[in-house]
């Protein structure tokens, strides 16, 4: 009877290699009521930021995870019951029937992801014990345990799984500072970035005194041992004091860092914390850069063809069609036409193996409203698109960037991204690949220059001309600088002699 009264909210996979999302807002309190398909709470990817809403109609039970708690995929945010229900029933009984089994039969058919280990093991407490057995092993293996009411190690998002396998550490050497003592990715991070050295004082510390009871319940017995146990046992207990000059090492670094810590906010200065987004693109720019081999290439491209062109269509398509041409829509035009004739740039590694496409997924780099975050959004088929199309898509999909408005497969998926930081007046930059891609395009200002031309009788002259710079940065590992010349020069030659056909 339980089952139709109520209804869990978890954190939804918001994209293939988003594993969590932090909480940022709570639109919706304990005990208000909520509409199916109203929006219940934002959360923040580093993918993108959103709205999830409310899975049915009923009142707002229990909220699990407050504003500001980065939360694994799967895992339950509230509860939504219908009025009258009592919270109580539905928080204790997640190894009962309730609507846990509900949402449990529902896990099985998903692919067998960590989340969804994670959340069946959330749902069937009794039954994840079994699988705790062989817990020794590796960080993965905590992953699927699920949270067993324990410590709160034996369930630990993917993300920690992954950096822990990565960097060989144990998991229970880590003290969480997650809700039910979870190791959360600071504090994995943390322990990596000191060394590790929280291992070696729990570690060494257990062990002893579990063997000291075992050697004195023996001693009893007989006479003659007790007398020489005696001495042996003062000898023990000299072995924590190895154990605690050991200890200062640790606090020592540790102790450093709070210190320098302490003065970094002085007069004149303030603070912020940084949100999931920018956490995100720390931590994916780090990553490409340790990943790809980069080198940036650059171009000079005379736009008189361009120019005319645009300002011939520039007023039909803001009256018709309510887009403005700009000469981003031209250059995505025809890098889309011109990707085709190279497939690498296009592609992308995956292990020793080379994965090239027939399609051409394109991401824009855009700034949210606030300035205080980027996000890719990806036009989707972009060979398939003319002119008008894709001025159409980018217009569209870049304003639901900057306000906050994407789906997530709507920032999945890319093959291939240009960042167009010319808008700001910039004339060259050296842009950071977008993993797993092989290569992104920078476009830059438009700016008139002196330019060497060649006159009607054949003649060398000097002329003005509108000039923009293109830069391609590319994984060396899979794209070389001769292909890129290549690529950079056939791009300029279909911008230089854009025609009708091309519209």
């Amino acid at each position: 009877m339980a089952t139709p009264t109520a209804v869990d909210v978890v954190m939804p996979q918001m994209g293939v290699s988003v594993s969590e999302g932090t909480i940022t807002k709570w639109l919706k309190q304990e005990g208000e009521e909520i509409q199916a398909d109203e929006p219940l709470l934002e959360i923040s990817t580093d993918k993108v930021d959103t709205e999830v809403p409310s899975p049915g109609t009923g009142v707002v039970q229990q909220i699990l995870h407050q504003e500001g708690e980065t939360v694994p995929v799967g895992e339950r945010l509230a509860v939504i019951g219908a009025p009258g229900a009592a919270p109580a029933e539905q928080q204790q009984e997640p190894s009962g029937d309730g609507a846990a089994p509900t949402e449990e039969q529902q896990a099985p058919p998903e692919p067998a992801t960590a989340e969804a280990a994670a959340e069946a093991g959330a749902v069937s407490g009794a039954e994840s014990p079994a699988p705790a057995a062989p817990e020794p092993v590796t960080a993965d293996a905590a992953a699927d345990t699920g949270d067993a009411n324990g410590d709160g190690k034996s369930f630990v998002s993917p993300v920690v799984a992954r950096i822990a396998g990565e960097h060989g550490v144990d998991i229970s050497q880590i003290q969480g500072t997650g809700r039910g003592g979870r190791v959360t990715k600071k504090d994995i991070l943390g322990f990596i970035e000191s060394g590790g050295q929280e291992a070696p004082a729990p570690a060494l510390a257990a062990p002893p005194p579990e063997p000291q009871p075992q050697p004195e319940a023996a001693a009893p017995p007989a006479a003659a041992p007790p007398a020489p146990a005696e001495p042996e046992a003062p000898a023990e207990p000299e072995a924590p004091a190895p154990e605690a000059p050991a200890a200062p090492p640790a606090p020592a670094p540790v102790a450093a860092q709070p210190a320098a810590a302490a003065p970094e906010v002085q007069e004149g200065e303030s603070e912020e914390p940084m949100t999931a987004m920018r956490k995100g693109i720390a931590e994916h720019m780090r990553r490409s850069l340790d990943t790809s081999a980069h080198v940036t290439s650059a171009i000079e491209v005379d736009m008189s063809r361009v120019v005319a062109i645009r300002e011939k269509l520039k007023p039909e398509f803001q009256k018709s069609y309510g887009v403005n041409p700009t000469y981003l829509i031209f250059v995505a035009r025809a890098v889309a036409v011109t990707l085709r004739d190279y497939p690498w740039i296009n592609g992308e590694l995956r292990g020793d193996k080379i994965i090239t496409r027939n399609y051409v997924n394109l991401g824009f780099a855009v700034e949210l409203a606030d300035g205080k975050g980027l996000i890719v959004p990806v036009v989707k088929h972009a060979e398939g698109l003319n002119l008008l199309g894709m001025a159409r898509a980018v217009t569209d999909i870049a304003e639901r960037a900057r306000n906050k408005q994407l789906t997530p497969d709507e920032v999945q998926g890319g093959t291939f991204t240009i960042t167009n930081p010319g808008g700001y007046g910039t004339f060259h930059g050296t842009p950071v690949i977008s993993q797993p891609q092989a290569a992104i395009l920078g476009t830059y200002a438009l700016v008139k220059r002196p330019w060497v031309i060649t006159d009607d009788l054949g003649k060398d002259v000097i002329g003005i001309r509108p000039i923009m710079n293109l830069t391609l940065t590319y994984d060396h590992r899979l794209v070389d600088g001769a292909l890129a010349g290549r690529f950079l020069q056939s791009l300029r030659q279909k911008l230089e002699t854009w025609g009708e056909s091309d519209y």
